[in-house]
């Protein structure tokens, strides 16, 4: 949509000479240095303004026996100022604005780092860095720099749409080629700006800082293991980075179809459909802006799907509910019946609201799996409980289901969807519950059930009762945490562990049934704790002797790769999203869902396929 809008001419007068925006005060109309984050430039109104401003011009010639007679004039006037006929849906009218991903990077400094970082040579990175430490008042940056604790980083984030101020976000933290650094693990991220950078004329270009992040590092080497030495020098920091503006999203109208009259009936109708409560206050999803935009406001029920809010929205009859409506649900209710049209017109009567509740209530109840989950998912976006049921099916038993299954059931506002979680953590399938414990979480009734322990600073831990076979399942997005399912397995040290960071475990001789979790760093104190043999208890005297999510992650990988731990260990084992349904696929044993856990290795074969914000996929390496 951007280009499109840069793209277009200025105004000409019939003589064919371009309009002097200056003479008429139109040096305001520049393009936004913000790309798609705002919305479209002023330029085009601006420009609309000049056309009217000639027009009257001229009209004033007419009358001193100028150029036009006053019939073209008038001519002009009615082309600009007529009402275009409206389509019959929105996106016929308008397209979705602002829901690209934007990338931001800048340069930071890793601290407490146990000797194993390194001096900075000259380079463009520590010119910036000691530029951005002088900022902020850094006392001898340069000196700070050259000491072994410490470690020159490049940092990159993608922000997704419609964040708004104060969202977290994943940093990525790679150390470059030139620096000295070792090894990044157990370091913290100090405080970092990042910013949109582009090269023109041989200039890097800058813009406002869009995230502000610090935090712990997680190292590659410590979720993947391997000789690689290049794992030690790459990370993230969870959830460490805060967004600093809001990014919006909308509809930017057609050409044909830009007038006052029409933007402002499209808001009324959007808003007709999507409303939501502050307080008492009732309150529409769209704003119309301009003639050429309408500014949405992500309605609560999806927060975590902006994509499909602008999908139904861009549905939304334009005309407003009239008598072709009972028809228009005759129709979906057809294509409702085919599989193979079922998802889009499941939309379609998603966007029209209550008045296609019927439809999809009997559209539910279809033998047909695909029919039956693209029903429910719509009727969850009406926030009906009728859907909590068929969706809970749909997750435990297909897998191209789970992910915008989960989305949807999360944001139904009811304790019967939030029961139906629970009961898809007893699920057989790994990434069924742990997808379900992580929508649970994200809820704002999740406190009330759902209890998590601090085993390290900054690293939540969960034990989740289920009747499933037992696994642990480790974080690599959005934040650190250690959810354990079922009974809390015991951990069997023959004879002793070695950890990061002088860490050492060992079985207790004088207590059966305990370990002895010790620390030797050189130049601190020894650290030692005694704690149960179980996975709780190993986690928990990490922490106690000083750990953090790195050590408590290498070394459950190292206890499962020794054996020393019975159930599954699972790197993020979140379901895929935009998986492919086979229609013609029979169920059977060889349904994911039937099969008993099983470790997910994290190899390019077996590695569970990761969202967009986690960069270290092993494709990359």
């Amino acid at each position: 949509m951007t280009s499109d809008i840069a793209r277009r001419q200025p105004y000409r007068t019939d003589e064919g000479l371009p309009i002097d925006r200056q003479r008429i005060g139109l040096a305001r109309a520049q393009a936004s240095p913000h790309g798609d984050t705002e919305s479209p430039s002023d330029m085009r109104r601006w420009s609309r303004r000049a056309a009217l401003l000639m027009l009257l011009g001229l009209g004033g010639c007419n009358v001193m026996g100028g150029w036009r007679n006053e019939e073209d004039t008038n001519e002009k006037f009615g082309k600009l100022l007529a009402v275009p006929e409206m389509p019959d849906l929105v996106r016929q009218a308008a397209v979705a604005h602002g829901l690209t991903f934007v990338s931001v990077e800048g340069v930071a400094a890793i601290n407490r780092l146990p000797g194993t970082g390194g001096s900075v040579p000259p380079s463009p990175l520590r010119n910036d860095l000691i530029d951005e430490m002088k900022k902020h008042e850094v006392s001898d940056p340069e000196l700070f720099l050259e000491r072994p604790e410490t470690a020159l980083v490049r940092v990159q984030a993608i922000i997704p749409p419609a964040v708004r101020r104060g969202d977290p976000i994943d940093l990525r933290v790679i150390s470059p080629p030139q620096t000295g650094a070792a090894d990044l693990h157990g370091g913290w991220l100090m405080d970092t700006r990042l910013r949109q950078q582009q090269t023109l004329g041989g200039t890097v270009r800058k813009g406002e800082v869009l995230v502000i992040g610090t935090g712990q590092l997680l190292t590659r080497a410590s979720s993947e293991g391997g000789e690689d030495a290049n794992l030690k020098l790459e990370g993230v920091v969870l959830g460490g980075g805060r967004i600093q503006q809001d990014r919006k999203i909308g509809l930017v109208i057609r050409p044909e179809y830009q007038h006052v009259k029409i933007s402002a009936q499209l808001a009324e109708v959007i808003n007709r459909r999507f409303y939501y409560y502050e307080g008492k206050n009732r309150g529409g999803i769209a704003t119309a802006k301009e003639d050429d935009f309408i500014e949405i406001t992500v309605h609560p029920r999806y927060r975590r799907n902006v994509h499909r809010l602008l999908a139904v929205v861009g549905m939304v009859d334009a005309k407003g509910e009239s008598k072709d409506t009972q028809q228009r649900l005759v129709e979906l209710g057809k294509r409702m019946a085919e599989p193979t049209t079922a998802t889009e017109a499941a939309m379609q009567l998603e966007a029209l609201g209550e008045p296609a509740v019927p439809t999809l209530l009997e559209a539910v109840k279809s033998v047909d799996p695909e029919i039956r989950f693209y029903a429910a998912e719509a009727l969850a976006y009406l926030d009906r409980t009728e859907s909590i049921d068929p969706l809970e099916k749909s997750i435990a038993e297909h897998p191209a289901f789970r992910h915008p299954g989960l989305l949807a059931l999360e944001g139904i506002d009811s304790m019967d969807s939030l029961k139906a979680l629970w009961r898809l953590m007893d699920q057989p399938s790994i990434e069924v519950r742990y997808g379900a414990l992580r929508s649970v979480r994200r809820r704002l009734d999740s406190k009330r059930e759902l209890r998590h322990v601090a085993v390290a600073p900054g690293v939540d831990f969960y034990h989740i009762p289920s009747d499933a076979p037992p696994f642990i399942a480790v974080s690599l997005v959005d934040k650190a945490e250690i959810a354990l399912f079922g009974a809390d397995s015991p951990v069997k040290i023959s004879d002793f562990l070695m950890g990061p960071a002088g860490l050492m475990i060992r079985p207790d001789d004088q207590e059966p049934g305990k370990l002895k979790v010790s620390r030797f760093r050189p130049g601190e104190d020894d650290r030692r704790t005694t704690v149960p043999a179980n996975i709780s208890g190993l986690l928990a005297g990490i922490g106690a002797t000083g750990g953090d999510y790195g050590d408590c992650v290498s070394v459950l990988r190292a206890a499962k790769a020794r054996e020393f731990i019975s159930c599954p260990v699972s790197i993020d084992p979140l379901p895929k999203a935009q998986q492919s349904y086979f229609r013609d696929e029979l169920p059977g044993p060889s349904d994911p869902a039937s099969l008993p856990p099983e470790d997910l290795e994290v190899t390019p074969e077996e590695e569970p396929a990761t969202p967009w914000w986690v960069w270290w996929n092993k494709a990359e390496a």
